[in-house]
């Protein structure tokens, strides 16, 4: 689906069916990486999300799970980078208003695609996709 639908809402909708939802996000997008595990001797409530992954802010982003790169006769190196687990902070808006309880956390793997050039020496800016499935491979990623 393309980046104007909540492509998490409907992973978390359709969480019971065998399917996997893959969605393209906008690329001002924050998302949150996971929660990072809870040291001994830790005081106060755990944290919910872990730390910023602006998708604009290449300085926020860890290194990558997955890395692939193919070679294409039309749009020369394409590549693509995964990371898994990230998800986006909701709050109360948009489609969530009317959730009873503490909103959940959506986890999916995050996939950053880049290209050298597009048809027409275009300048090709990065795609970016969320999906509803946790624990890619590098083969699920290439594909």
């Amino acid at each position: 689906m393309d980046n104007g639908y909540d492509v998490t809402r409907l992973a978390f909708v359709l969480a019971d069916l065998p399917v996997e939802v893959l969605g393209r996000i906008r690329a001002d997008r924050v998302l949150r990486l996971p929660k990072p595990p809870r040291l001994p001797g830790a005081n106060g409530r755990p944290p919910k999300h872990g730390p910023e992954f602006a998708l604009a802010k290449p300085a926020t982003w860890p290194e990558p799970q997955h890395t692939t790169t193919t070679d294409t006769a039309r749009y020369g190196t394409a590549r693509a980078h995964s990371w898994d687990r990230l998800h986006p902070r909701l709050t109360h808006r948009a489609c969530w208003p009317d959730h009873e309880g503490e909103l959940p956390v959506i986890e999916g793997t995050l996939l950053r695609l880049q290209v050298d050039h597009l048809p027409g020496d275009r300048n090709p800016h990065p795609v970016w996709l969320w999906s509803s499935t946790t624990g890619a491979t590098c083969q699920d990623v290439e594909r």
